[in-house]
């Protein structure tokens, strides 16, 4: 009788899985299903690890989850140095570790340097907006001008027929250097301001992304039928929304309210505000089939407000179940070719 041998872990590069993975109707369909197995109580998701490197203006953090029924489970390192764009590098960086879900045994490390993180967060911010937006939304927001700013534009018209761009950033060149980008690339209308109130005025859509250590966006900013998806605060000491974006709003979700309370907007309220703050999560509302938008409220009452004046904040920390979702379809890919 042979003895059993244990296949050699493969290692693939950031060019090889960007080959295979990018902001597709595919991929958006296997986040959106990781958010409803997750409100379906099918995934086991511990939270995460997080350490701070503060004299470098950096942080790491691990994450990971484990699907019912699917194979591989994913161990995600994600260091973020956010001096390192002076220096000509990436703020993000990082790689994933995939493992059999029936054997524990290590099948790929996906050498990514963060693409897929990237990717996975663009496109949580797609299903967010698509479940809480107007379907009608054409005029994008954005708060921020770096790389998640420019594929959260890209994933949003996966959902939404964007028509045009306003754009802020701290670094007025740096926005106006996004604007003639964006507008070159993607054939839109991009506008830069140098305010926030200028930016937020005419918006169906505003994406906060930025690693923000102070609350940028007022509720006073916010026009009706507006939908904030608010990405930027992941770790403790960052925040994006004051705190009167999260109490004076229609509808106030978040990806994961363990996360939020900790690394996300939740943890700027004090305790009258949070008790005055209602939560849903993203997977509970898609996997119940809940349509906020059309004016539903708690128990299925209906909303006197107009829908489309009703407005929606969606805070995005990053889950571990978005982590395993990308990463096996990327192996499932990779495999393929």
């Amino acid at each position: 009788m042979t003895e059993p041998t244990q296949e050699s872990m493969q290692t693939y590069s950031r060019e090889q899985i960007e080959q295979v993975v990018g902001l597709d109707a595919t991929a958006l369909g296997t986040i959106r299903d990781a958010f409803i197995a997750l409100g379906q109580g099918k995934v086991v998701q511990p939270p995460i690890l997080s350490m701070a490197i503060e004299e470098a203006n950096g942080e790491v953090d691990v994450k990971t989850a484990h699907i019912q029924g699917l194979k591989h489970f994913a161990i995600k390192i994600s260091p973020g140095f956010f001096n390192n764009p002076a220096r000509g590098l990436p703020s993000l960086n990082g790689l994933m570790v995939v493992f059999s879900a029936e054997t524990g045994l290590a099948k790929a490390l996906l050498d990514d340097g963060g693409y897929l993180t990237a990717i996975r967060t663009a496109l949580a911010g797609a299903v967010a907006a698509e479940a809480l937006s107007r379907p009608e939304s054409k005029r994008v927001a954005l708060i921020g001008a770096g790389e998640q700013a420019s594929l959260q534009l890209e994933a949003l018209r996966l959902v939404r027929d964007i028509e045009s761009v306003d754009v802020w950033a701290r670094d007025k060149e740096r926005g106006e250097r996004f604007a003639r980008d964006t507008e070159q690339r993607l054939g839109l209308t991009v506008r830069s301001h140098d305010s926030l109130h200028a930016v937020c005025q005419n918006a169906d859509i505003i994406i906060t992304a930025t690693p923000s250590h102070t609350p940028l966006l007022e509720y006073s900013m916010l026009p009706e039928g507006v939908h904030v998806t608010a990405m930027g605060s992941d770790s403790p000491e960052k925040r994006e929304l004051e705190a009167d974006v999260l109490t004076d709003c229609d509808y106030f979700v978040c990806d994961s309210r363990a996360q939020s309370e900790i690394n996300g907007e939740l943890k700027g309220l004090d305790e009258d505000q949070a008790k005055a703050c209602e939560v849903y999560e993203l997977g509970k509302l898609l996997a119940d089939g809940r349509r906020l938008r059309e004016g539903e409220k708690n128990s299925g009452e209906q909303t006197d407000t107009a829908t489309d004046t009703l407005i929606t904040v969606a805070d995005l920390t990053g889950t571990g179940v978005q982590d395993t979702a990308i990463a096996s379809l990327a192996l499932a890919r990779l495999a393929q070719r």
